[in-house]
């Protein structure tokens, strides 16, 4: 084969999920980080190096680092759910963990745990990626960039670089211009020189170039997607990318240089999915109403791709699916207002930017729900993390076994267990390997010294009730996963009650026949002056069935 025809894009899932959307630690710069790749590899046999375990981690965190214990353990935490394991290991440890009984029991158990070393410093730089410069900061925009201009201008029509996660342009420009920096991070010691930088005769291990792979992946003509050190291994390869058979080692400068020839536009992710992937066709039972709607996805015929599906400007639509469409997808909900919207599959991430007043059902999500700019919107999902930014009024009934991560601007959030179930549901947290317990939705954590504690609330058990998914499936799940707290399910055990005593009170009234007319047009009246009050009429209105009936989404 030609290798010219050798192509490397940069991987989006470690920015998408990996980067927290907040401002890094000062001393995750550079200059600490090199620091820290020496001493993990001077502590080889402490539990360093090759792979970092939890107690090495948290000592170099909170004693050189200066982080506190949990934000320490949220970054090892975080970047450990980007390792691909299988459902039934993650389902062990959740075992472990929800058997303890106490915070020493649960630390015993996380210092077993380990990540690999080279990965987790990339993981650490790359969350530079959301660092706030002075210059940024002074003329509100970043450079701009010929690629990077806008990331849903074929949505939107306006400029969304705002979210440097989800703008695959802005991930290979940030791989571009720092790949001497990440390079360097995985040299050996003694490669650099005294000044901490490599020199021209640096040599890089094939474990660096295999660490490199956790940003870096690509292709030889085909579609078959292999990691990094695959292509690099490959033999033509070798005179462009300096690769030693004797030394059994890269030559750093032609290294670098084959990387930034072979470095192209991720083929699978949002620029490509805008400009030529598949547009959905979901149902509109709402005549009109969804002019403006944009959905589309990425194309799935590359099983080691992860895909992702765009939904932009949906208002006032009930729009629901379950298909393999969505299963394992990165999903981006952009823009929507006063709409629901179920997504009921196995999920890989969702993001929900600049919604308003809607409701979002979500399936399963393997990783990370994160919400920014949104505004009255409520979210239901079991997740393995949440995280929101920049919210006003919303409200979340999740099960996560993870601490909700409450970031930079957020104001009346509120929390509540989660209240729904549908019947491939159970099925689909097996997928995703998430369980019932640990579950600290009613646990969140204030990541961002601005916030306090009048930031959330739990949502008083008096205003709760159940939701129920409007929709037939095919599945043995019946009721609501790990059941509810004891105090939500009181509250709705003595509103129960009080209906039961209504009911009999009407009925031993001894009313006439006209009567009791009179009195079902008055309920009547009520119940439909409620449901325009709470905005359900528009919901039931948009649930009234095409040809295709309810049944449609499931297709």
């Amino acid at each position: 084969m030609d290798p010219s025809s050798v192509h490397l894009w940069v991987k989006t899932e470690p920015f998408i999920v990996g980067a927290l959307q907040i401002p890094p630690p000062s001393k995750f710069s550079m200059h600490y980080l090199r620091k820290m790749a020496t001493y993990v590899r001077m502590r080889a046999n402490d539990g360093c190096y090759p792979h970092l375990f939890w107690p090495m981690w948290r000592h170099i965190a909170c004693g050189k680092l200066q982080l506190e214990k949990d934000v320490a353990w949220m970054y090892f935490e975080v970047f450990d759910s980007l390792v691909e394991r299988t459902p039934e290991a993650r389902l062990e440890w959740a075992e472990l963990v929800s058997s303890c009984t106490s915070e020493e029991e649960v630390e015993k158990q996380r210092n077993k745990l380990f990540v690999d070393t080279l990965q987790f410093l990339l993981f650490l730089y790359i969350q530079q990626l959301n660092k706030v410069s002075l210059r940024t900061s002074l003329i509100g925009e970043e450079w701009p960039s010929p690629r990077s201009k806008t990331l849903f201008s074929s949505l939107t029509g306006k400029s969304s670089c705002q979210n440097k996660n989800w703008n695959d342009c802005i991930h290979q420009d940030f791989v571009q211009n720092h790949l001497s920096d990440i390079l360097e991070l995985l040299l050996d010691p003694d490669q650099l020189s005294a000044s901490s930088h490599c020199t021209h005769s640096s040599l890089v291990s094939p474990e660096a170039v295999q660490a490199l792979s956790f940003l870096i992946e690509g292709t030889v003509k085909s579609r078959t997607v292999h990691p990094l050190h695959e292509l690099a291994l490959w033999q033509p390869m070798h005179v462009k990318n300096g690769y030693s058979k004797i030394s059994k080692t890269f030559s750093f400068p032609k290294l670098e240089s084959w990387l930034r020839a072979c470095l192209t536009g991720n083929p699978f992710w949002t620029s490509a999915c805008l400009k030529s992937g598949k547009k959905l066709a979901w149902a509109q039972q709402v005549e009109g109403a969804t002019k403006r709607a944009k959905i589309a996805c990425s194309n799935h015929m590359v099983p080691e791709v992860h895909g992702m599906v765009v939904m932009s400007q949906v208002y006032k639509q009930t729009l629901a699916k379950s298909s393999d469409t969505l299963v394992g997808a990165h999903v981006k909900i952009h823009r929507c207002s006063e709409s629901f919207i179920y997504l009921l599959s196995p999920l890989r991430s969702v993001t929900i930017e600049k919604c308003r007043n809607s409701t979002f059902v979500l399936g399963p999500v393997q990783t990370a729900v994160h919400l920014h700019s949104c505004d009255n919107v409520k979210v239901i999902a079991v997740c393995h993390r949440l995280s929101l930014s920049s919210t006003i009024g919303c409200t979340f009934h999740i099960l996560t076994p993870t601490h909700p991560l409450i970031l930079l601007g957020n104001q009346l959030v509120t929390f509540a267990p989660f209240h729904t179930h549908y019947p491939m549901l159970e099925d689909h947290m097996g997928r995703t390997a998430l369980a019932t317990v640990p579950n600290y939705w009613d646990d969140p954590m204030l990541v961002c010294k601005e916030n306090n504690s009048t930031v959330f609330q739990l949502l008083p058990p008096s205003d709760f009730y159940t939701f129920v998914i409007p929709f037939e499936m095919e599945g043995d799940t019946t009721e609501i996963p790990g059941g509810l707290p004891p105090a939500y399910q009181k509250a709705l055990s003595q509103r129960e009650q009080k209906i039961q005593i209504w009911q009999k009170t009407v009925k031993e009234a001894g009313l006439t026949k006209d009567q009791r007319k009179q009195f079902q047009v008055l309920v009547e009246n009520k119940f439909y002056e409620w449901l325009i009050h709470t905005g359900h009429r528009q919901q039931l209105d948009s649930l009234v069935p095409p040809a295709a009936g309810s049944k449609q989404a499931a297709g």
